[in-house]
Protein backbone atom coordinates (compact mmCIF):
# COMPACT_ATOMS: atom_id res chain seq x y z
CA UNK A 1 0.00 0.00 0.00
CA UNK A 2 0.39 3.50 -0.46
CA UNK A 3 3.24 6.05 -0.11
CA UNK A 4 4.70 7.01 3.09
CA UNK A 5 4.20 3.94 5.52
CA UNK A 6 5.78 2.65 9.19
CA UNK A 7 5.03 -0.03 11.20
CA UNK A 8 3.27 0.24 14.43
CA UNK A 9 4.12 -2.91 17.08
CA UNK A 10 4.78 -3.82 20.41
CA UNK A 11 8.12 -2.15 20.50
CA UNK A 12 6.11 1.39 19.32
CA UNK A 13 4.77 0.73 23.03
CA UNK A 14 7.41 2.42 24.26
CA UNK A 15 8.12 5.61 22.69
CA UNK A 16 5.89 8.21 23.63
CA UNK A 17 4.02 8.64 20.07
CA UNK A 18 4.94 7.22 16.81
CA UNK A 19 6.38 9.57 14.18
CA UNK A 20 3.56 11.55 12.95
CA UNK A 21 2.13 11.02 16.13
CA UNK A 22 -2.19 11.78 16.87
CA UNK A 23 -4.32 10.42 19.59
CA UNK A 24 -5.54 7.64 17.07
CA UNK A 25 -2.00 6.83 16.82
CA UNK A 26 -0.63 6.97 20.64
CA UNK A 27 -3.75 4.46 21.41
CA UNK A 28 -2.69 2.12 19.09
CA UNK A 29 0.79 2.08 20.16
CA UNK A 30 -0.67 1.55 24.05
CA UNK A 31 -2.81 -1.10 23.01
CA UNK A 32 0.22 -3.19 21.30
CA UNK A 33 -1.21 -4.03 18.14
CA UNK A 34 0.02 -4.44 14.80
CA UNK A 35 -0.41 -1.37 12.09
CA UNK A 36 0.76 0.48 9.74
CA UNK A 37 1.07 4.23 8.88
CA UNK A 38 0.07 6.20 5.60
CA UNK A 39 0.48 9.67 4.79
CA UNK A 40 -0.34 11.55 1.70
CA UNK A 41 -0.49 14.79 0.94
CA UNK A 42 -3.89 16.18 0.99
CA UNK A 43 -4.91 18.69 -1.72
CA UNK A 44 -8.74 19.84 -1.50
CA UNK A 45 -7.75 21.76 -4.59
CA UNK A 46 -7.03 18.82 -6.71
CA UNK A 47 -9.54 18.57 -10.09
CA UNK A 48 -10.05 14.91 -8.98
CA UNK A 49 -10.83 15.76 -5.43
CA UNK A 50 -14.42 14.35 -4.26
CA UNK A 51 -13.92 13.38 -0.64
CA UNK A 52 -11.73 12.78 2.35
CA UNK A 53 -12.18 8.84 1.80
CA UNK A 54 -11.89 8.80 -1.69
CA UNK A 55 -9.10 10.88 -1.69
CA UNK A 56 -7.31 8.93 0.73
CA UNK A 57 -8.00 5.21 -1.25
CA UNK A 58 -6.74 6.80 -4.59
CA UNK A 59 -3.56 8.18 -2.87
CA UNK A 60 -3.03 5.36 -1.09
CA UNK A 61 -3.55 2.85 -4.64
CA UNK A 62 -6.30 1.17 -1.97
CA UNK A 63 -9.51 -0.04 -3.39
CA UNK A 64 -12.19 2.25 -1.72
CA UNK A 65 -13.96 -1.04 -0.28
CA UNK A 66 -11.14 -1.43 2.12
CA UNK A 67 -11.22 2.64 3.10
CA UNK A 68 -13.32 3.30 5.88
CA UNK A 69 -14.66 6.74 6.79
CA UNK A 70 -15.76 7.64 10.08
CA UNK A 71 -19.13 9.28 10.59
CA UNK A 72 -20.83 10.80 13.41
CA UNK A 73 -24.34 10.45 13.81
CA UNK A 74 -27.31 11.52 16.65
CA UNK A 75 -28.94 8.26 17.51
CA UNK A 76 -31.66 8.76 19.97
CA UNK A 77 -29.66 12.04 21.40
CA UNK A 78 -26.24 10.46 21.82
CA UNK A 79 -23.30 10.82 19.30
CA UNK A 80 -22.52 7.29 17.95
CA UNK A 81 -19.74 6.91 15.38
CA UNK A 82 -20.22 4.79 12.28
CA UNK A 83 -17.06 3.50 10.26
CA UNK A 84 -18.35 2.67 6.43
CA UNK A 85 -16.20 2.28 3.43
CA UNK A 86 -15.82 5.03 1.10
CA UNK A 87 -17.33 3.05 -1.79
CA UNK A 88 -20.76 3.17 0.36
CA UNK A 89 -23.11 5.66 2.33
CA UNK A 90 -24.12 4.92 5.80
CA UNK A 91 -27.47 3.77 6.38
CA UNK A 92 -29.29 5.56 9.21
CA UNK A 93 -31.64 3.34 10.22
CA UNK A 94 -29.62 0.27 10.28
CA UNK A 95 -27.24 2.38 12.48
CA UNK A 96 -29.73 2.92 14.82
CA UNK A 97 -30.83 -0.58 14.86
CA UNK A 98 -27.35 -1.95 15.06
CA UNK A 99 -27.03 -0.10 18.83
CA UNK A 100 -30.41 -0.18 19.72
CA UNK A 101 -31.94 3.07 18.97
CA UNK A 102 -34.93 4.16 16.92
CA UNK A 103 -33.97 7.47 15.22
CA UNK A 104 -30.33 9.03 13.90
CA UNK A 105 -29.19 11.76 11.98
CA UNK A 106 -26.14 13.03 10.85
CA UNK A 107 -24.54 14.91 14.02
CA UNK A 108 -23.64 18.42 13.61
CA UNK A 109 -20.22 18.83 11.91
CA UNK A 110 -19.06 20.94 15.12
CA UNK A 111 -20.23 19.25 18.00
CA UNK A 112 -18.43 16.08 16.43
CA UNK A 113 -15.50 17.66 16.57
CA UNK A 114 -15.60 19.02 20.00
CA UNK A 115 -16.71 15.08 21.13
CA UNK A 116 -14.17 13.47 18.88
CA UNK A 117 -11.02 15.82 19.21
CA UNK A 118 -10.31 15.84 15.41
CA UNK A 119 -11.59 18.09 12.80
CA UNK A 120 -13.70 17.17 9.53
CA UNK A 121 -12.46 14.84 7.64
CA UNK A 122 -9.75 13.44 10.15
CA UNK A 123 -12.31 12.21 12.81
CA UNK A 124 -11.01 8.84 13.69
CA UNK A 125 -12.85 6.24 15.45
CA UNK A 126 -9.82 5.43 17.48
CA UNK A 127 -8.33 7.92 20.03
CA UNK A 128 -11.24 10.05 20.60
CA UNK A 129 -11.57 13.30 22.77
CA UNK A 130 -14.84 11.57 24.47
CA UNK A 131 -15.13 7.80 23.76
CA UNK A 132 -18.44 7.64 21.34
CA UNK A 133 -20.07 4.39 20.97
CA UNK A 134 -19.02 2.93 17.94
CA UNK A 135 -20.61 0.63 15.25
CA UNK A 136 -18.53 -0.65 12.16
CA UNK A 137 -19.82 -1.91 8.66
CA UNK A 138 -19.76 -5.52 8.75
CA UNK A 139 -17.75 -5.59 5.58
CA UNK A 140 -14.74 -4.97 6.98
CA UNK A 141 -14.84 -8.17 7.91
CA UNK A 142 -14.22 -9.62 4.30
CA UNK A 143 -10.80 -7.71 4.59
CA UNK A 144 -7.36 -8.96 5.86
CA UNK A 145 -6.88 -5.48 7.45
CA UNK A 146 -8.96 -1.79 6.46
CA UNK A 147 -7.63 1.83 6.76
CA UNK A 148 -8.95 4.72 8.75
CA UNK A 149 -8.68 8.18 9.35
CA UNK A 150 -5.40 8.28 11.89
CA UNK A 151 -6.31 11.65 13.08
CA UNK A 152 -5.92 14.12 10.68
CA UNK A 153 -6.22 14.81 6.76
CA UNK A 154 -3.42 13.27 4.82
CA UNK A 155 -3.39 10.36 7.75
CA UNK A 156 -4.35 6.67 7.55
CA UNK A 157 -3.89 3.99 9.53
CA UNK A 158 -4.02 0.34 8.44
CA UNK A 159 -4.92 -2.33 10.78
CA UNK A 160 -7.30 -5.72 11.34
CA UNK A 161 -10.90 -5.02 11.59
CA UNK A 162 -10.76 -7.19 14.78
CA UNK A 163 -8.42 -5.09 16.07
CA UNK A 164 -10.25 -2.20 14.84
CA UNK A 165 -13.04 -3.22 16.54
CA UNK A 166 -11.77 -4.58 19.87
CA UNK A 167 -10.07 -1.15 20.65
CA UNK A 168 -13.38 0.54 19.64
CA UNK A 169 -15.39 -1.82 21.49
CA UNK A 170 -17.95 -1.47 18.51
CA UNK A 171 -20.88 -3.42 17.26
CA UNK A 172 -20.14 -5.02 13.38
CA UNK A 173 -23.23 -4.70 11.80
CA UNK A 174 -24.34 -4.52 8.02
CA UNK A 175 -25.01 -0.28 8.68
CA UNK A 176 -23.56 0.72 4.73
CA UNK A 177 -25.36 1.12 1.52
CA UNK A 178 -23.74 0.26 -1.82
Amino acid sequence: MGKKSQTGTKAAKARKQPSGGTPATVALADAGVEFTLHSYVHDPNDPAYTSYGEEAARALGVAPEQVFKTLVADVDGALTVAVVPVSGSLDLKALAAAVGGKRAAMADPAAAERATGYVRGGISPLGQRRRLRTAIDASATEHATVCVSAGRRGLEVELSPTDLAALTDAVVAPIARA
